[in-house]
């Protein structure tokens, strides 16, 4: 049986950031195991795939503090200004770089040249075993230590198991964690756009009856685009030929960008809140996603991810002798708790307040955004948590 310190379920953002923070703060003293069910530099993980997403300033500066930045840096397109607006009313709000003094609002990145630069880093530290293809099987608990037993056979034991496995974790299942669920009744259409005009660090958000519309800056002037739409219009959409369907983007839009001249590969996917309301129990954590999924609207999901995921590992580091104990835990799990809930809550009433077109939430929309832009007391809650810059 192969001995370790911490076993990490999910080697995607979550689980691999985990896995590198811990062995950085650590100093390399734990020894880690990260058990992935996909080869991460195979074109067919889908957790470091074509899609993009956006790292807001907090994470960012998490990031320089764990040494992981420098090597993301170069792949990585400045936001340097943010637009929202409702489409067809006069509701909008701005927000600059230069207005808060930043270089940047955040950054968008390609999760599959992240996967790439982790997997380099993840070579280069002798303290992290990637074990992969492989995934957890069966997990025994006792008073000390887990034994977790993979679908290939092999045992791991260890003094703390992290569930970083996606939404639908199979840690969190087989250990009977509730999850909690709500459909927004939207599907995400994701792909790559080209646009007649350069971006210029520019961020989109725009609000429609059938939900948020957002182009995010990329490399090479493209732009990523997150299009939610009600099931039934998303299907048709996605049938369409790429002409049509940048016609009706360019409707639903408009020409802020100019013309709309290009559509890479689309996907979609439907969007659901999940939510486990306990993200620890006895020699176990949960992080990102398979703590909580958000709709993707003002972009906080992943984000509230890596704030989990460096609380964790800021607690456990605390306690090396015996990094599962239940104090490391509980200092983790009520850490993270009134962010998790707040910014649960705020996403959810985002969705409800800019996803249909009732009269008294459009007005009442678009009067909060032209007061936002024009009272910084407004703005200022708002924009703390779209950088990220919240307390965990």
């Amino acid at each position: 049986m192969k001995q370790f310190d911490v076993v990490i379920a999910g080697g995607a953002m979550a689980g691999m950031t985990l896995a590198l923070a811990l062995d950085t703060l650590s100093r390399s003293q734990l020894r880690i195991a990260v058990v992935e069910p996909f080869t991460v530099d195979h074109q067919a993980h889908p957790g470091f795939d074509s899609r993009s997403i956006a790292l807001s300033f907090g994470t960012v500066e998490i990031l320089k503090s764990l040494g992981l930045w420098e090597q993301i840096a170069p792949v990585a397109t400045a936001i340097k200004h943010i637009h929202v607006s409702d489409r067809s009313h006069a509701g909008m709000t701005n927000i600059d770089h230069s207005d808060i003094s930043v270089a940047a609002l955040g950054y968008v990145v390609e999760l599959a040249d992240v996967g790439r630069i982790y997997q380099t880093q993840l070579e280069q530290r002798p303290s992290i075993s990637l074990l992969c293809p492989d995934s957890v099987h069966e997990i025994e608990r006792t008073a000390s230590h887990n034994v977790v037993t993979l679908q290939s056979g092999d045992q791991l034991e260890c003094r703390l198991l992290v569930a970083a496995d996606g939404a639908i974790s199979s840690c969190c299942q087989a250990l009977g964690f509730e999850l909690k669920q709500h459909d927004f009744d939207q599907v995400a259409l994701i792909a790559n756009i080209r646009c007649q005009q350069a971006h210029q660090g520019r961020a989109f958000e725009r609000f429609t009856e059938q939900g948020p519309v957002a182009l995010l800056p990329m490399s090479d002037d493209r732009m990523s685009l997150v299009w939610c739409l009600r099931p039934e219009v998303a299907e048709r959409v996605l049938q369409l030929d790429d002409a049509a369907f940048l016609a009706e983007l360019q409707q639903a839009f408009g020409w802020r960008l100019g013309q709309m001249t290009q559509v890479g590969q689309r996907a979609s996917y439907p969007l659901l809140l999940r939510y486990r309301a306990q993200n620890i129990s006895h020699r176990f954590a949960i992080v990102g996603n398979a703590a909580q999924t958000l709709h993707p609207i003002a972009g906080q999901g992943f984000n509230l991810g890596i704030r989990d995921v460096a609380s964790l590992a800021e607690e456990v580091v605390q306690s090396l002798a015996d990094v599962g104990r239940y104090q490391v835990l509980n200092a983790f799990s009520r850490r993270r708790q009134a962010d998790r809930d707040t910014t649960i809550a705020m996403t959810s009433a985002l969705v409800h307040i800019f996803s249909n077109d009732y009269l008294s939430l459009r007005i009442g929309r678009n009067l909060g955004l032209a007061m936002m832009d024009n009272v910084p007391s407004l703005k200022t809650p708002l924009l703390q948590r779209t950088l990220g810059l919240v307390a965990r």
